[in-house]
């Protein structure tokens, strides 16, 4: 009798329940990078930021999206990827701002190319007058050395819609076949369980987890560990699930290698002001 007579308390309560949880799914995954960010801000330094997690997590969202036209998921887990990508997008762009200013004598790398200023292809003048204007790679430049490392936020931006232009026209062409949407939802998972590899990657290479935000990557697996929880209470597709378990297993390992490194330090890695250390992830 008692809980009949609560059940009037119990509908609105579970029902804000549900909508705090599906807040904290669209929301939740962008919390991690804000100290990340305000950290790149402060410091004027992205050498302890892969920028390759950028690119991970802005073809799973994309391909995320693009699987929910062949099979419909719930309508947060749509939102996620569009605030994600909205979000990547601006780490990227704070990212390159950031890099571009420290990088002194590095030739602008390019993803669309163009032509060579007028005065850089008659000038005989010194050295440093060439490095103001150099010249702009061309375009779909897909050289393993450069690719993903370009000199302006608007050829991300294309990257970006080039790459969404070809998966929408191949998805539109191909959305009436089960097994290849099932297969975009396994790629869309799989690629986002890929996040936190080229952190845990540029970490081993330089035997050190510094510029690296300890808080981003304890809300990378507090995060992980919830939006896991929510899949499978939900019933959200098996690819979701599995996504969450492998995205878990990253988190901790990279944790990992703060507690071995901050315990067996290594040489300091030098500051991004060379060229070549400025290829680093």
């Amino acid at each position: 009798m008692e809980v009949e007579g609560l059940g009037w308390l119990l509908v609105p309560l579970h029902q804000l329940v549900s909508w705090v949880a599906a807040g904290a799914m669209v929301f939740g995954g962008v919390v991690p990078y804000i100290p990340q960010y305000r950290d790149i801000r402060r410091t004027q330094n992205a050498d302890g930021f892969s920028t390759h997690v950028c690119l991970v997590l802005l073809v799973a969202n994309i391909l995320r999206i693009l699987f929910w036209f062949g099979r419909h998921f719930e309508s947060p887990l749509l939102w996620q990827s569009i605030v994600m990508i909205l979000t990547m997008l601006l780490m990227l762009k704070l990212c390159t701002e950031v890099r571009v200013a420290n990088e002194l004598n590095v030739k602008r790398r390019s993803f669309s190319g163009g032509v060579f200023c007028l005065f850089s292809l008659f000038s005989t003048d010194s050295k440093d007058e060439e490095l103001k204007a150099p010249p702009r790679r061309p375009y779909l430049d897909f050289d393993t050395h450069h690719f993903w490392h370009w000199s302006s936020f608007a050829d991300y931006v294309q990257c970006v819609l080039a790459f969404t232009g070809v998966a929408g026209y191949v998805t539109y062409l191909s959305i009436d076949s089960a097994l290849f949407v099932e297969t975009l939802g396994f790629l869309a998972v799989l690629t986002e369980a890929m996040l936190g590899v080229p952190q845990l990657y540029r970490n081993y290479r330089h035997r050190s987890t510094e510029g690296m935000s300890l808080k981003m990557v304890l809300m990378w697996t507090s995060g992980d560990t919830f939006k896991t929880v929510y899949f499978l209470l939900n019933g959200a597709p098996l690819q979701f699930s599995v996504c969450g378990l492998l995205q878990v297993m990253v988190d901790l390992a990279i944790l990992g290698q703060a507690y071995a490194f901050a315990h067996h330090p290594q040489k300091p890695v030098p500051h991004a002001v060379h060229p070549v250390s400025a290829k680093a992830l």
